[in-house]
């Protein structure tokens, strides 16, 4: 299924998402992308639905072909201090804060987000599936992740996070269980056992 160009003709729309949010460590990242409207992009999709080599390959063509994009973090220790809901809104609400052209609508991926600024919003489940300039941020979100984490590959070696990217992986709990924790390790997660529900919230 085709992507949606826009969810309200004529409005200068910024669609919203996050990546990270299930990740034992690291950041949960957001994105915010204004794409214009000629813009055409036939292998944009979901991040999820994309392969890495997909997502690199895409991110240039969006962040060049934006009339906008942002991308904004929120470190595991104000995950910490907020809950992972918060922190991933508040990351969203960073992008917001800097893109260099005020939207009029705002896109934002799931069910939850709060008031930005008095802009009208709408939440859209399944909005990466769905809108092409959600899907953008998703691909946007991601990719600055997944380079920040192999980043911090190189400097906390151990943890696999080049691979893993500091997602909850059975060699991930090994290495915490071995090597203790990082700065940049969220601690108010389940570090060491996976929960029976609500791993991936």
């Amino acid at each position: 299924m085709a992507l949606k160009a826009f969810l309200v003709e004529g409005l200068v729309e910024a669609g919203c998402d996050e990546a990270g949010r299930g990740c034992l460590a690291g950041p949960v990242t957001a994105a915010a992308v204004i794409l214009p409207p000629d813009f055409v992009c036939p292998e944009l999709n979901d991040s999820k639905q994309l392969t890495e080599r997909a997502r690199e390959r895409l991110r240039p063509v969006i962040e060049r072909e934006a009339v906008a994009w942002a991308v904004a973090m929120v470190s595991a220790a104000e995950i910490d201090h907020l809950n992972i809901l918060a922190a991933s809104i508040l990351a969203m609400h960073r992008a917001l804060d800097a893109l260099d052209v005020r939207p009029e609508h705002i896109l934002v991926d799931g069910n939850r987000f709060r008031p930005y600024g008095g802009v009208p919003h709408t939440t859209i489940i399944k909005g990466d599936a769905t809108m092409m300039s959600i899907a953008a941020a998703s691909v946007l979100a991601k990719t600055h992740r997944d380079e920040l984490m192999r980043e911090l590959d190189s400097l906390w070696p151990g943890y696999g996070w080049a691979g893993n990217k500091g997602y909850p992986t059975a060699a991930h709990r090994d290495a915490i269980r071995r090597l203790g924790t990082t700065p940049h390790h969220r601690r108010t997660f389940q570090l060491l056992e996976r929960p029976t529900l609500f791993d991936d919230l």
